[in-house]
């Protein structure tokens, strides 16, 4: 009888462990967010996806070196590129720091609303919108209404570049953008902000710095509360394979390299002497971390995990 029923017994086993194994890859991955508390404030980190890039030959450096730093780090080309944006809660205000691109850089972008919300957020929560530059991966997703209750903020300098008429003409995505300030312009809620060394307060505990050189008015924006500090640095740097170890290394998107890679090492220092969180929206997400000064570059210190929150 045993012999008999071994093999059907066999049989049933390796059928059912051929059935689990065969099961479809779902791919796929979690809506992106990540949150952090600074003081009596909290920031969430939101993914808006992806990008691939050509960094290779968009960074103004040899190949071969770009190549090398990258292999160094276990990356290669074209370098699959976070694009992030940030959400500050400072108990009386929400403002969204840039938006992300929707639907301008194609599918594997515009997934910050999903962010948002399943980070526990509405868009119709967020109080002001502040742009770092006018690149379409930072005000693509400005629509307003989509964020009915927002502020639109960016710097005059920016602004005034952006939506001249000879860049606007330029082509679709200049006539876009051109259309997303425009939808809070005609509600009353475009305030583009004169950049001050000084800072600009935006809300309570929330200022605007010029950080010239990305685009004319390119802007970091600092979040202080109870002695803790974040600066948000938008396109300040894009590669941190490479741009941490070699700060002057600039990148085609930069409208002027030669104030780019000072604001870049000005920043580098400070961070790294004054030891407060940066937030970068091409760094790996939540692309939040801290830098420590290592010879002639620096060494990238990503936020430590908590589920404390």
């Amino acid at each position: 009888m045993l012999k008999r029923l071994l093999p059907a017994a066999l049989a049933l086993a390796f059928s059912a462990t051929t059935a689990l194994a065969a099961g479809p890859q779902l791919k796929g991955q979690a809506p992106g967010w990540y949150r952090l508390q600074l003081g009596d404030f909290e920031i969430t980190a939101l993914n808006d996806g992806t990008l691939d890039l050509p960094v290779d030959k968009l960074l103004q450096q040899p190949a071969p070196q770009t190549i090398k730093a990258l292999q160094h780090a276990y990356l290669g080309v074209p370098l699959e590129t976070s694009v992030n944006a940030y959400l500050v809660n400072t108990g009386s205000k929400l403002v969204l720091v840039d938006t992300g691109a929707a639907s301008m850089f194609g599918p594997t972008l515009g997934r910050l609303l999903t962010s948002l919300k399943a980070s526990g957020y509405a868009p119709e929560q967020v109080d002001e919108i502040v742009i770092t530059h006018m690149h379409g991966d930072h005000i693509g997703g400005a629509s307003s209404a989509t964020f009915p209750n927002a502020a639109l903020r960016i710097d005059k300098r920016d602004s005034d570049y952006w939506l001249a008429p000879e860049q606007v003409n330029k082509g679709e995505g200049g006539k876009a953008i051109a259309a997303l300030v425009k939808g809070f312009a005609d509600a009353g809620r475009f305030k583009p902000f004169e950049g001050s060394a000084a800072g600009v307060e935006i809300v309570p505990g929330f200022k605007a710095f010029p950080a010239y050189g990305h685009t004319p008015g390119h802007s970091n924006y600092v979040a202080e509360s109870k002695g803790q500090k974040m600066m948000f640095w938008g396109d300040l740097m894009h590669v941190a394979a490479v741009q941490f170890a070699e700060p002057a290394v600039t990148i085609q998107f930069d409208s002027d390299p030669k104030a780019a890679a000072p604001a870049r090492e000005k920043a580098y220092a400070a961070a790294a002497k004054d030891g407060y969180y940066v937030a970068v929206t091409h760094v790996s997400f939540p692309g939040i971390g801290k830098l420590r000064a290592d010879g002639k570059g620096y060494d990238w210190l990503p936020v430590n995990y908590s589920a404390n929150r």
